[in-house]
């Protein structure tokens, strides 16, 4: 049965297209420049595979090599390379123009609340009506609330008006000191969701 090679998988074995080859050892000693059919003996008489890690040289180069462990092991490396890595959330907090010092303290604190946990915070501003006249309100809104969380944060990218919405995002800084979750009052939290 013909094995059809995925295109990010080297070829092995008979799946070696090439009539001569750089062949390799196991141990990475080269061997020089054999037949495929010569390579593929050499491979056998081991009790191994012919893996094809370089189809673009020319001649490609061709490895001895247990592939079935190879490939194991590489599946183990992704594996952990994705465990390790750092999934960073994209909150979203709204304001409007025309927000009362109230509201405002209060978002302001949602916005902290998020960068403490470790996520960034795109802030939109919304206009309707004939509030889109005045889009420096919106952007004086923003500079100020990026002035007020500078020692939390960082603009990653600065105000952009896009239709009828403002939009900044700010990132928690590297090396910050951490905000305990406890000095943004809960009571504040309740309020906030009761506006929404």
């Amino acid at each position: 049965m013909l094995r059809i090679a995925k295109p990010e998988e080297p070829r092995v074995n008979e799946d070696i297209r090439a009539t001569q080859c750089r062949l390799i050892g196991v141990d990475g000693t080269q061997f020089g420049i054999f037949d495929i059919k010569d390579a593929l003996r050499i491979a056998e008489e081991q009790g191994l595979d012919l893996v094809e890690i370089a189809p673009n040289a020319e001649p490609p180069v061709c490895r001895v090599m247990n592939y079935g462990k190879y490939k194991y092991e590489q599946e183990i490396k992704a594996k952990a390379a994705r465990k390790n890595q750092v999934k960073i959330d994209v909150k979203e907090m709204k304001f409007r123009p025309k927000i009362d010092t109230g509201d405002y303290e209060t978002k302001k604190r949602h916005v902290m609340r998020f960068l403490a946990q470790g996520a960034k915070v795109k802030i939109t501003i919304m206009f309707r009506g004939r509030e889109m006249a005045h889009p420096e309100l919106g952007l004086n809104m923003l500079e100020k609330l990026a002035e007020d969380l500078k020692d939390v944060c960082t603009v990653e990218q600065q105000p952009k008006l896009e239709g009828r919405n403002m939009h900044m995002l700010v990132a928690p800084l590297r090396d910050r000191p951490k905000i305990a979750l406890s000095d943004i009052a809960d009571d504040d939290i309740d309020e906030a969701s009761e506006e929404e």
